[in-house]
Formats: structure tokens, C-alpha cells, sequence
């Protein structure tokens, strides 16, 4: 890719692709943009946009491809000692590199975003009599939060994280019309194809929020809506998909105003009688 780019590279962008070439798989995937910016005399936005222009749509995308070999070929323990020891000690620094992840992370998602999918998944969860949110493991806090924020606005919705032999009971209560919404980052379980093969069978409307499924379940799936996840360890697997849901919510809110309010409204009604009044 670099060999066939390289004549319409600008110098700083071949300066930060011979330093790609360079570098230790480690060394990129622990690194900020800033951080090879600074290593190759460049900027963090030009670290970005070489990013792109190499076919990875951001930082992010080149870490993923990176750390689908390491996670491979490098047991969990000796994973997260490497990465203890790339931060050190230096609290403030840790700190930053929390937060310089996780920025970007939601860069990476926001353009990501596909308007059309967008607009499929919002029209199908707007319409549904009831929605089934499921996510395994890591992604079970961003299904329990959209199906807790579709009952404050007056949805009908429930999550589950169940695998194997206890899904059945969850899919059994699928039903006609209602929307199967998915959280899975990359690991394709058994369970994600026998969820999407149940929507199937009783009509139900699905959309996935995943990284790496997305091109395998799209002829599959009503929506599919990106959430890259990350590819360090370093912040929570759930941050994309929760902030993906919070746009869904948000839309929501924006094609049913009447609805969102009036359940706004009924819920601090009910906290009032459990809590006693916010104000006196």
C-alpha cells in the first residue's frame, strides 16, 4: 500500500510511513497520535490523515490490524505486563493516555458513521412494538444501557447477555416486527448467528453495532453501525458502543418528542413519590 501511495505522498506523510515501517508492532499500538507525531518530527493531525490515505481511517484502524496479530500470538497475562510496562509510573501521563485513547476512539467512530444505516436503524427502533438488545461480556453495559434509556422514554425494551443454553429463553420472547439490536466488537460467537437467524424467522427488524462484523453480517442485518473497540486495553470496550446508543436515544427523542417528555415526566414523578421532592 505505502509503495503504490508513496509518489503522492506529501514529505511529512512519507515521514511518518517510514517510521511505520520502522517501529515495533508495540511501539505503534501504544502510542498516541501525538506521540508519533513527536517521533516523526510531524503533527498528530498528519499522523490522522497519513492513516486514512493508507486505507485505515484513522489511528484506530491501523492499532486494530496490529493487535489482531499480537492478541493472536500473546497470551492475555504477558499482554497486559507489556502494557504496564509501555506506561510506567508517571500518573499524569497515564492519565492522558487514558483520555488520549479514548478521543481517538470517538474520532474514529464519528467518521465512521454510515447516514443511511443511521437513519435504517433509528426508522426500525421508533416504529418497534419492543426491542431485544443483546450483548455478551464486555458489550453487556452498552445493551443494558440502551434498553434502560428506550423504558425511560416509553419503549418497550429488555437486554440480555446470556450465551448458550439460557439464550433460548430470550429468543423465545422475540416476536413479529419487534428489533433485535446487537453489540458484539469482533469475536464472531455461535450466538450471534442463531440471534440473527431467529429475527429471521419471526420478522423482526436487526441491528448490529459492531467493528469487525459489520462486512460479514451486512447482507444479514437491516443496519449495521460502527463502534470501533479498543485496541489496546487501555479504555473500556463499551465506550463506542454506549456513545453509538446515546446518538440512537438522541434521534429517538428528536422523531418522538411527545413520547420522551411525557415519560421524562412520569419517571421523576415516580422518584418524587420514592425520594420525596428534588426541591423544597
Amino acid at each position: 500500500m505505502v509503495r503504490q501511495l508513496w509518489d503522492e505522498l506529501s514529505p511529512a506523510e512519507r515521514a511518518v510511513c517510514q517510521y511505520l515501517i520502522s517501529a515495533s508492532p508495540e511501539q505503534i499500538l501504544f502510542a498516541s497520535a501525538q506521540e508519533l507525531g513527536s517521533a516523526t518530527g510531524t503533527s498528530n493531525a498528519t499522523v490522522v490523515r497519513t492513516m486514512q490515505r493508507l486505507g485505515f481511517g484513522g489511528l484506530p484502524g491501523l492499532k486494530r490490524a496490529l493487535a489482531a496479530e499480537f492478541t493472536s500470538s500473546v497470551a492475555p497475562d504477558v499482554r497486559l505486563k507489556r502494557r504496564i510496562g509501555h506506561v510506567g509510573q508517571d500518573l499524569p501521563a497515564i492519565w492522558e493516555r487514558v483520555f488520549d485513547e479514548a478521543r481517538e476512539r470517538i474520532d474514529h467512530c464519528r467518521r465512521l458513521l454510515d447516514p443511511e444505516a443511521y437513519n435504517k436503524a433509528v426508522e426500525l427502533l421508533v416504529n418497534a412494538p419492543g426491542v431485544l438488545v443483546y450483548g455478551a461480556g464486555a458489550s453487556d453495559p452498552a445493551a443494558r444501557h440502551l434498553a434502560l434509556k428506550l423504558g425511560r422514554r416509553g419503549h418497550r425494551a429488555r437486554a440480555t447477555s446470556a450465551t448458550g443454553f439460557a439464550l433460548a429463553d430470550d429468543l423465545l420472547s422475540l416476536a413479529h416486527d419487534e428489533v433485535l439490536v446487537i453489540f458484539q466488537p469482533g469475536r464472531r460467537l455461535k450466538e450471534i448467528t442463531v440471534l440473527i437467524e431467529r429475527a429471521h424467522a419471526v420478522g423482526a427488524g436487526i441491528v448490529l453495532i459492531s467493528d469487525e462484523l459489520g462486512g460479514e453480517f451486512a447482507e444479514r442485518v437491516d443496519a449495521v453501525l460502527a463502534a470501533p473497540h479498543t485496541p489496546t486495553g487501555i479504555t473500556g470496550e463499551p465506550l463506542a458502543g454506549i456513545l453509538v446508543a446515546d446518538a440512537l436515544l438522541l434521534a429517538l427523542d428528536s422523531l418522538d418528542e411527545p413520547r420522551s417528555v411525557e415519560h421524562s415526566h412520569q419517571l421523576n414523578a415516580l422518584r418524587e413519590q420514592l425520594l420525596g421532592p428534588r426541591f423544597r
